[in-house]
């Protein structure tokens, strides 16, 4: 067993190829292999949110404070809102943030080193 004390684990600024406007990341969890699991607290300011991208082994959002929008290719925006959970399934083209006047934090969990797997798509 392990456990990770709140706050051992330095923030870190959203990177501007990934997020536009304010993000911040705060890292919760990467599960030693053979799991593939990682996750994040991500803190949305108002009109931030990520690049349209896609998962290659999906990934599940968990709302925990504010308010948000999420938007899969092709479907219309839709809010989110604490406690609200999003599946995206792997390889779908969505993004995800805070509305324009309210600030919005999920915790996302997908694969492990899936970060740098994660394919911006225009």
């Amino acid at each position: 067993m392990e456990i990770r004390r709140s706050g051992s684990q330095a923030s870190g600024k959203g990177p501007a190829e990934y997020f536009t406007g304010t993000v911040s990341i705060d890292p919760l969890f990467e599960a030693p292999n053979p799991a593939r699991v990682r996750g994040a607290s991500v803190t949305f300011e108002p009109c931030a949110r990520t690049a349209w991208h896609t998962h290659p082994l999906g990934q599940t959002l968990i709302a925990t404070s504010g308010l948000g929008w999420a938007q899969r290719s092709g479907g219309p925006v839709e809010e989110i809102r604490p406690g609200d959970v999003v599946w995206i399934p792997p390889n779908e083209k969505h993004w995800h943030g805070a509305t324009p006047t309210t600030a919005m934090t999920h915790i996302g969990n997908s694969g492990s080193a899936e970060w740098q797997a994660c394919r911006l798509v225009g």
